[in-house]
């Protein structure tokens, strides 16, 4: 088994990877509501890396708002408005197509044989505002492939995101939304991260 090669690009592979979104309902009616998850297939990115300077590593991925898709059990017409309240009043997909997060270096909190746990720092650019964010993550690498597991929270009004209320504000979404990923990305030799 070889050795990942030095600052190694490593493309984001969809098929093999999970993104989600998870709203939370508040409000004196919280009880009645649910915790809408949406997930997306639709991103591309890539990673740079070095193990023996995993510090500089780089991530680029982009994720395209329209495709981010109710992934809960309920009826067609709950979804249907669901999604569209999300992407005509929430992300504005149309005037807004592109969430996108860059991180070009990284804190290593500890690693240990192809195994590092770290926190990216980086810029998330959503509904056309730009902001900080730091994503611990967790990495395993290996000769063909690099995984990264994480979760962090998002506050929507930082992005003016106005939660979604409905019945007069008795029941609302929370202003947190809590984003998990599981990423699998394959070395790509000689491919530059976009």
């Amino acid at each position: 088994m070889t050795t990942p090669e030095a600052s190694d690009t490593f493309i984001i592979d969809p098929a093999a990877s999970r993104l989600t979104v998870q709203a939370f309902a508040g409000g004196l009616l919280s009880a009645l509501g649910h915790n809408p998850t949406f997930a997306t297939r639709q991103y591309h990115g890539a990673v740079t890396f070095d193990p023996a300077t995993p510090a500089s590593a780089s991530l680029t991925l982009t994720v395209k708002a329209a495709s981010l898709a109710l992934v809960d059990a309920v009826s067609q017409a709950d979804r249907r408005s669901i999604e569209s309240t999300m992407h005509d009043a929430v992300l504005e997909s149309a005037s807004y197509p592109d969430i996108r997060y860059v991180s070009r270096q990284a804190t290593v909190r500890t690693s240990s044989h192809g195994s590092f746990e770290a926190t990216l720092r980086g810029t998330l650019s959503l509904h056309g505002v730009d902001k900080p964010v730091d994503i611990p993550v967790k990495v395993a690498l290996t000769a063909d492939m690099l995984r990264s597991v994480g979760e962090f929270t998002l506050r929507q009004s930082d992005y003016g995101i106005r939660p979604v209320t409905v019945a007069g504000s008795m029941l609302r979404v929370k202003d947190d939304l809590t984003c998990a990923f599981d990423m699998v990305a394959r070395r790509q030799p000689g491919a530059t991260a976009t």
